[in-house]
Order: structure tokens, then C-alpha cells, then sequence
């Protein structure tokens, strides 16, 4: 299995599908028919589309443009089911996990090395909630700049993957020097896709009051120029205790 720092075993070529048949009539009509007894509440909590852009932990030269559908658990916990786009074909990608600043500084420093920061990534007008005016949205703009994220890449689709292999990859929020600059044409193409300006929607944020601090765990590459990648490894097997 391949590490999130290794491109798996060469696929044929594609046009970046999965593998598989079309659906059914039957596996259509079964889909439908569940959809309308059964409740789905989880999904159905998930009330908001942000657009924003990802880098990975092992590699920052890659970096993605990703729609996060996030759901509320209360007001300091936030979690994010991350797709590729935000066509009805978009590919399940990763999970994001977003706590308030108060619930970050409670972890322990070695788990704050995992986590990223929001406040550049708000206050730039990266982060979007695509076709919702400015104005709507602003208050939950300016709590978020405050939070904290954990994203864990499960496929990565920016390598021509055609399914979901080897490791997950721990993802990096956009960040103001160096190779934390979200690269130009990628900006640009989100921008026209969805007729806005980074850049304005940035200066319509300026005024927005972010944390007096933030942690120096969190970012770490900032700090120590080293990120994270995650290995696969063969280890023995816990086993159930025996009883009589």
C-alpha cells in the first residue's frame, strides 16, 4: 500500500472515474425508493457549501481546490465532508474537522502539530460560501477566522488516482508566505468559475477581529519547515483475551 508521500502503482487511463458499470435501472429505482423511507439525518445537517483550497502536509507544492459541506454539531464543533467539486459527479475526498479556538488550546501540543489555522485563510477571501451575498454569511466568517482544522485527504484525485489509494493524507490551510501562497491560476479559475474576486471579497473583510494569538503548534511547517506524512506498516495483531 502506498504512503501518502508515494503515487501508487501506475492505473490504465481514464477520465478520471472510478472504475465500475453505469447504475442500473434497478440499483436507480432502489436508490430513490430508500431515499424517500429513510430519514438520512446525518446528511441532512450538512447546511452549508464552502470553496476553499488545500495543501498537502508532505508535499505543499500540491495543492487542491476543495468544497467542504459542513455540518454544526454545536458552536465550537464543526465537521466537513470534502469533495473534489461541486458537480453532482464530485468525488468524496477527505474529512474536515473544525473546533473553536477554546477546544484547540485544550489538546495536547502533539496533536495541535496536526491542525491548521483559519484566520489568513478567512480574512484573504479564500475561503467562500459560493452564491451567498457577503453580508448573509458575515458573522459566521468572522467566528471561524478564530477556529482551527484537522483535514485528512482520503483520495487523491490531483495525481490522477482513479480510486481512493494507499494512506490519507494530512492536508495544510493556505498561509501567506512562502509555499502557503495559493498558486495564481488556481485562484483565478475558482474566481471565474463562480463570477467573484478573491481579492475584493479580502478587502471586505479586513475588519474582521482575529485571535490575539495564534498557536504556534498549530501550522507547524511555519515554524519548523517539516510536515507529516502517514506510513503503512505491518504490526502484530491485538488479541482477545481467552476464557474459559
Amino acid at each position: 500500500m502506498a504512503s501518502s508521500d508515494h503515487p501508487p502503482p501506475a492505473m490504465p487511463p481514464s477520465d478520471g472515474q472510478p472504475p465500475g458499470y453505469p447504475m442500473s435501472v434497478g440499483q436507480t429505482m432502489l436508490d430513490k425508493g430508500a431515499s424517500m423511507l429513510q430519514s438520512l439525518k446525518p446528511i441532512k445537517r450538512f447546511e452549508q457549501h464552502v470553496c476553499t483550497f488545500a495543501l498537502y502536509s508532505h508535499d505543499m507544492t500540491r495543492q487542491i481546490e476543495t468544497h467542504h459541506y459542513v455540518a454544526r454539531l454545536n458552536q465550537d464543533f464543526l465537521q466537513c465532508a470534502v469533495y473534489d467539486s461541486d458537480d453532482s459527479s464530485g468525488r468524496l475526498i477527505g474529512v474536515e474537522y473544525i473546533v473553536s479556538d477554546g477546544i484547540f488550546e485544550a489538546l495536547p501540543p502533539e496533536e495541535q502539530k496536526l491542525w491548521h489555522s483559519h484566520a489568513y485563510e478567512i480574512k484573504s477571501g479564500l475561503w467562500v460560501n459560493p452564491r451567498v451575498p457577503e453580508m448573509v454569511g458575515k458573522v459566521e466568517i468572522a467566528n471561524l477566522a478564530k477556529t482551527y482544522g484537522k483535514f485528512w485527504c482520503t483520495w487523491q484525485v490531483d495525481r490522477g488516482d482513479r480510486l481512493p489509494l494507499g494512506a490519507p493524507a494530512l492536508m495544510m490551510s493556505p498561509q501567506a508566505v512562502n509555499l502557503g501562497r495559493v498558486h495564481p491560476d488556481l485562484l483565478q479559475r475558482r474566481d471565474d468559475k463562480y463570477n467573484i474576486s478573491s481579492e475584493a471579497i479580502g478587502r471586505s473583510r479586513l475588519e474582521i477581529v482575529e485571535s490575539e494569538w495564534v498557536n504556534p503548534q498549530a501550522d507547524y511547517w511555519k515554524q519548523h519547515g517539516k510536515g507529516f506524512a502517514v506510513n503503512v506498516v505491518p504490526t502484530e495483531m491485538k488479541r482477545r483475551a481467552h476464557f474459559p
